[in-house]
């Protein structure tokens, strides 16, 4: 298991997101980002936009089983994630999945904005149970928290009962509060992580990694 810091990218969870065999990543990221999710997470990676986009990890969020979508994705870009994993998309007011959902192989929480009809083609895909639940007072509990099937590690304003809801729904023993990227709070936009490894952004300090190891348990 390797925790890997990137070479001159801080905000890599905006630009990709990755489960425990695949990753998807917006189209200009350069050979070396390539390389460095291939070592630190075990994935094959695809380069991809999405709704034209190229801050892929804020439009999808995945697990094993499945990918959740923006609902503004274009079908050309649609028929690419599927020829690896099933979608589900998002209504367009909650287009941005990567930060309006937290999911693992276990369970997923979600923005307490998701209608039922959504949560339960996220259940039925994924195969998941879904909770809804804001996360640090934040509703895009994807922007402040990052998950594996091992563990989690979340925003520094989580409460405990926050914690407990991380701890219950995801199935992992581990959630840690955290900043990346030297003090932000939003951890989700500086992780990519399965439970083989971790890749964070390069401004992430020595303390930080620290408890990004603790959290997501790479041992």
């Amino acid at each position: 298991m390797r925790l890997s810091r990137t070479n001159g990218t801080f905000n890599i969870g905006v630009h990709a997101t990755a489960n425990e065999s695949l990753a998807f990543t917006s189209p200009d990221v350069d050979d070396l980002f390539l390389r460095d999710l291939e070592e630190a997470l075990g994935v094959k990676p695809y380069k991809t936009t999405l709704a034209g986009s190229h801050v892929v990890g804020s439009l999808m969020a995945m697990n094993s089983r499945g990918a959740i979508v923006s609902g503004l994705a274009e079908s050309s870009e649609i028929q690419i994630i599927e020829k690896e994993i099933p979608v589900v998309l998002l209504p367009d007011y909650l287009n941005a999945a990567g930060n309006n959902v937290l999911i693992n192989d276990n369970g997923a929480v979600v923005n307490p904005e998701m209608p039922d009809e959504v949560v339960n083609e996220i259940e039925r895909v994924l195969n998941v149970e879904v909770v809804k639940s804001a996360i640090a007072g934040c509703n895009t509990v994807g922007s402040v928290c990052r998950c594996s099937n091992k563990g989690c590690v979340c925003s520094i304003d989580a409460t405990d009962d926050d914690i407990e809801i991380l701890k219950e729904v995801l199935k992992v023993p581990e959630v840690q509060r955290t900043t990346v990227n030297h003090g932000s709070k939003y951890v989700g936009s500086g992780v990519i992580a399965n439970s083989k490894g971790a890749l964070v952004g390069d401004k992430t300090t020595p303390i930080e990694m620290g408890r990004l190891e603790d959290g997501l348990m790479l041992y």
